[in-house]
Parts: structure tokens; sequence; C-alpha cells
């Protein structure tokens, strides 16, 4: 009996039975149509990787190139000093002791002179100390200071990450827009972020600043995470509305940060309610960058498209009633605004920062074990794998990260070679 049941088609309702065809036929235009819809948003992917690795091997660091006008920037407080320290002593030993960069520290109180002292002693290429003016640092101007407050203590109580800090409001707002205008970083063109209590894993042995300036490069990033979607419900709807405003096309790069909705027309409009949608309904994955390691040019962030979108987004109000991230922000302002091959991922660098890392495998054959310049290996050093790409990297190879990697594939993807099948090009070619 119940085989019987259960290989009987579904009996439609006698009152529809007369408009079975019609419906059919709406169900499935209705799924063509989602279908086309969903496509706007597929990621043309190229016929060859356009961001591979700048080497895959250790190499003779040359100590003698000219250097590109950049700096390390960390932003730390007084307290501290033995955090920053770590930092500082690990960048030293992995990379800046071969090409002696500068480091500007940042702070929004006075330094105090043991914080000086300890980091003048450890900067092979000079370090400087400035404060954040006051004014970039509180509520601005047209900002209700007193309704600004309490939303910060209502986004606490809700347990909204961070949310509850007015100071890490301040920073988040400070990192979006105007850490890029500030005096003292006007003299160089590209920014190295590093924070306290970080570690570098692997030698570094080239300067990356140079490399993305030969193959001009404007942004590069380690790690890719979701966001917490709680910090930032109207974010995206803020961009995209801007983005719209100002007639920026849409990028490889903007269709990878996209979740197109699967709704149909013309439902599909009505998600548009929501904040954290367009006014076509589609979403944002969440993916980003994330920030607090970046190697960027100074003069992308400093320019006028940039700047405008931060100064709309600073009117909103945005970094207050709720709690945008500086990641976020950047990340979707260079995909708005940046090709996929302006962006570039250093795979090839070990790094740590709170519980997240990535650390390459090192690669067979390329350790450079008998260099004079990098000197004999650490013992912590990994052995070489197959496929690595890592400069003895002190770390296990075997497993080269502890985030997932589903961001990381998404923002890659514009950038990573596929096979081009028949379809895909009539598709492309078409569209």
């Amino acid at each position: 009996m119940l085989s019987h049941m259960l290989r009987r088609p579904p009996r439609i309702p006698r009152f529809l039975y007369p408009y079975r065809i019609p419906i059919a036929i709406i169900l499935f235009a209705a799924f063509v149509e989602v279908y086309l819809h969903t496509q706007r948003y597929a990621v043309h992917q190229p016929r060859e990787d356009i961001d591979v690795p700048f080497h895959t091997t250790c190499q003779e660091p040359d100590v003698k190139a000219p250097r590109e006008n950049a700096a390390f920037v960390m932003l730390a407080r007084n307290e501290e000093v033995e955090k920053a320290l770590r930092t500082i002593v690990s960048i030293e030993k992995h990379f800046n002791q071969w090409f002696h960069y500068p480091v500007v520290f940042l702070n929004d109180e006075e330094w105090d002179p043991e914080f000086i002292e300890t980091m003048n002693e450890t900067v092979s290429g000079g370090a400087r100390f400035e404060v954040v003016p006051k004014e970039e640092w509180t509520f601005p101007e047209f900002i209700n200071e007193d309704r600004a407050k309490q939303s910060i203590a209502e986004q606490g109580r809700k347990g909204i990450l961070y949310a509850g800090m007015e100071s890490y409001h301040h920073m988040c707002r400070f990192y979006s827009g105007k850490f890029y205008t500030l005096e003292a970083l006007k003299p160089y063109q590209w920014y190295w972020r590093i924070e306290p209590d970080v570690e570098f894993y692997c030698s570094l042995t080239y300067d990356p600043f140079a490399e993305m300036a030969k193959r001009e490069k404007v942004y590069g990033f380690t790690i890719a995470l979701p966001e917490e979607p709680r910090t930032c419900p109207s974010l995206f709807r803020r961009i995209a509305d801007w983005k719209e405003a100002h007639n920026f096309r849409t990028t490889e790069l903007w269709k990878a940060m996209i979740a197109p909705s699967w709704v149909p027309w013309p439902f599909r409009s009505l998600w548009s309610w929501f904040s954290h949608r367009d006014r076509y309904g589609d979403g944002w994955n969440l993916c980003h960058y994330w920030s607090n390691f970046e190697i960027a040019n100074l003069d992308f962030f400093r320019g006028r498209g940039y700047q405008d979108l931060f100064e709309h987004l600073d009117r909103s109000g945005g970094f207050y009633f709720e709690r945008w991230g500086d990641a976020p922000v950047h990340s979707l302002a260079v995909a708005m605004l940046l090709d996929p091959h302006k962006v570039h991922h250093f795979e090839d660098i070990g790094y740590r920062h709170d519980w997240y890392y990535q650390c390459p495998a090192n690669a067979p054959g390329g350790q450079l074990t008998e260099s004079k310049n990098l000197g004999s290996p650490s013992p912590l050093v990994d052995r070489e794998r197959t496929g690595g790409i890592g400069c003895r990297c002190e770390c296990d190879g075997s497993r080269t990260r502890n985030y997932a990697t589903y961001c990381l594939k998404s923002l890659k993807q514009p950038t990573t070679s596929k096979r081009i099948s028949v379809f895909s090009w009539l598709y492309s070619w078409f569209w």
C-alpha cells in the first residue's frame, strides 16, 4: 500500500486542473527569470590567473635596490608597548632587517617616553611618533553626541561585537577615512598596516612595495572573512545606492561580493525594504578583506572617489548608530572602484593576528640554506613540502590557515582562471 502511494504522482487540486498549463508556464518563466537575474552576478573568470604570488621561493634580498616611498603604520596605545614590541621584533626578523622601511606609530594620546625609547631601539628604518588630532578621534560636529552615546550603549547591551566601546567606533571611523589624509602620512605613497601583538612566520625576502608598484597593484591582503551582520545592517545599501547614483560600472570584484536574490520578479523588489539589500533586492555575501593586514597605495584612498564615498557614509551616522567596521568599508569600496588585477593576495606571507592566521608550506628546493644574507635557517623552520611557496616559514605547512575559505575563494574568484566551456564562451559573448 505504501509503495503504491509513493509511486503515485501528487494529484493537482481539482479547481486548479483547468489552469495547469498556464501555471506550468508561469513557474517555468519565473525559474528562467530568476536564473537570468542571478547570472547578472556570475563572475567571469579570466583565461589565465591574474593574481599569482610575486615569488614562490626565497630570494636573495636586494639590499641595494631603491626603496619605494612607503612606511609601516601602527595604531597603538602606551600600555601596549610589549605587544607592539612583539610585532616590531617579528617584522624586523622576517623582513625589515634587509629593507629598513620606517614605522609611523599613531596614538590618540601623547606618547610615553618609554614607548618611544623602546621602539627607537628596535626599528631599523627609523620611527615616527604621531598623535591623532582630537577632531579625528571624536564625534563629528554633525552627529548628536547624546543620541550616539545612547546608541552605542544599546549596541553593547545587545552583545554586538565591540559595539559597546565608544573608542572602537572612533577607531573604525578614523581608519575608514581620516587616516589617509593625516599630515603624518602625506610624505608616503604606500603603507603596510600592522597591529600590536602580530606574528610573522615566514621570511619575506623581496620588497612587496616594489612588486606592487611594478605590477600596478593597488591593494594587498592576507585573510578574507565574513562580517558579523549585526555590526552593519545598512552599510551595503548605502554603498550600493552611492554606486548607482554615480554610475559606477559593476566590476567582477563587485559581483564576487553579491549574493543575488532567488525571489522572482516582481516580488524581488519587495526585498529592497530590508536595509541590508540594494534597491533591487540583492544582498551582500558579507565577505571582506581583513584590514588588520593591508599593503596598499595611499593615493587610491586619498582619491576623490574613495573620499567622497567616505564623506557620504560619515554623514549618514552609521559609524556610531551602527558599528561599521573599516574592513567592510575598505572592501566594498575596493570592489566598487578597482578591477581584479589591481588586488593582490599575499598568500606567501605567514601572518597571525588574534586567533586568525595563514601560513604557507615551504617551497621545495628554494630555501637558500647557504645564503649569507639570510643566514642559517632557524630550527623552527618547517620542512619543505610539495606545492609549497613559503620562504623559511616557522609553522606546520600541512595546515595553512585556521579560518573558513568561503570568502577567500569568493574574493579570489575574479582573478583565478578556469577552463572556458562553449556555453560560457557563448554566454560571455552575448550577455
